[in-house]
Order: C-alpha cells, then sequence, then structure tokens
C-alpha cells in the first residue's frame, strides 16, 4: 500500500524500515541524512505530477512510501489482552486514526473496529501518525460476536454515552472493554444491549458533546489508570 506525509513516513522509516519497498521523493532535503544513507537503495525521485498522482491530490509534503499490507491481528490473539477499544460503526478514517494514536500513546492494547466491512489502513495508517503500525488492529463486521467472544474470556464493556457515570468517579475491572459510538449515531443498540456500564465526560460548560477521538482519548487515559 501507498503512504504519504513527512511525520508517518519518517515514522515507518525510522521504526519499520522492513516494511518498506520504495521510497518516493519529490521534495530535495526531505530525508534526513541518515534516513537517505539507510535507504538509499529504494529510493526513487519522481515529478511533482507523479507524486500527486499516487496520494490521489493528497497532501503528500515531497514523501510517498510503498509498504507491505497492511496485516490484521486475530481475535484470537487480541483476547489475551486486557484493555480494548472497540469501535461501534464508526467510518470516518480522520476518527479512526486519531483514536488508533491516543489509544497506542496511552496504552491500550488493541482496537477493534466493527460495523464496517473494510477500511482504508493507508488513510488510517497516515491519520494515525503511523500508530496503527505499532497497534493489534482487526475489522470484524459483526460487534455481537465481538462481544461474545471477549465475555466468555472474561471482558467488562463500558460504553461512552451522555447519559453515563462520569469518568473521573469510576474505577473499571482489569480486562475492560471501551466502546465508542458512531460520529452521529452514537451506540447502537446492539451495543447497548451488552454494555455492563455507561461511561461520560463531565462538562464544564453546556455543551452537546465531544469529537469521538477527543472523547476517546480522554476516556482512554482514565481507564488506563483506575483500575481495581
Amino acid at each position: 500500500m501507498i503512504i504519504y506525509g513527512k511525520q508517518v513516513c519518517l515514522y515507518a522509516l525510522e521504526q519499520h524500515p522492513e516494511i518498506i519497498t520504495t521510497v518516493y521523493v519529490a521534495k530535495k532535503g526531505i530525508l534526513p541524512q541518515k534516513l537517505f544513507h539507510e535507504h538509499h537503495d529504494k529510493i526513487k525521485f519522481l515529478e511533482e505530477k507523479w507524486a500527486q498522482s499516487m496520494s490521489k491530490g493528497g497532501n503528500h509534503q515531497g514523501i510517498l512510501l510503498e509498504v507491505s499490507d497492511f496485516e490484521q491481528s486475530s481475535l484470537s490473539s487480541i483476547k489475551k489482552d486486557n484493555f480494548i477499544v472497540l469501535l461501534d460503526g464508526l467510518t470516518d478514517v480522520g476518527n479512526i486514526g486519531a483514536i488508533v494514536r491516543s489509544a497506542y500513546a496511552l496504552g491500550a492494547d488493541a482496537v477493534i473496529a466493527s460495523g464496517v466491512k473494510q477500511l482504508n489502513f493507508s488513510a488510517v495508517t497516515r491519520t494515525s501518525s503511523g500508530a496503527l503500525l505499532d497497534m493489534p488492529f482487526l475489522v470484524a463486521h459483526n460487534i455481537l460476536d465481538v462481544f461474545n467472544e471477549l465475555q466468555q474470556v472474561g471482558f467488562s464493556f463500558y460504553g461512552a454515552a451522555m447519559e453515563g457515570e462520569a469518568v473521573q468517579e469510576m474505577f473499571f475491572m482489569h480486562k475492560r472493554v471501551l466502546v465508542l459510538g458512531s460520529e452521529d449515531k452514537g451506540l447502537s443498540k446492539k451495543a447497548r444491549s451488552k454494555i455492563d456500564h455507561k461511561v461520560s465526560i463531565e462538562m464544564k460548560h453546556a455543551f452537546d458533546s465531544l469529537n469521538v477521538s477527543a472523547a476517546a482519548a480522554i476516556l482512554i487515559h482514565r481507564m488506563g489508570y483506575a483500575v481495581k
């Protein structure tokens, strides 16, 4: 797959050189000297028009990488973890990438995207600033199957909802799942039927809600530390 943009490409070059097939450079000096020497045999220079074509008009910032296709984790391996973020029908790759970035930075063990058939992993890699390359991640179409599998190994489920208990007043089970609803509809009926506890973020000023990725960061941070 093709990823582009300075931050995500430099991250991949530094942290995951083994997945990189070709380094496409369209801007002089974009690569630090060290990385230029380390990957010189993979570098190809190309004109701006071809870089624009490869990035499909996106902001490539002068560098693109051809990398191995993203390999999803299995549910059987994720079940061995302790803290999972479960996305319930989220489709916006910007939000998904931001959640993956927060989940990786703040100590969640894995992310599962349910209610979608497929995702653009190139876009999620880019919007996560490369965190997807290090985060166990799975697309699972049927959310009830995910609930049942995780329930069998002792997970408790916490759903983000406006009417939930304030997160700062809660403590969480060791094996826990944070369930985040879609950008427009919130938690689905299927998810609500399986959730053990609803959790919310107390607002200091009257406002409807936070963006799902901003809310995710706050909840993941609290759930990472307030464990029974």
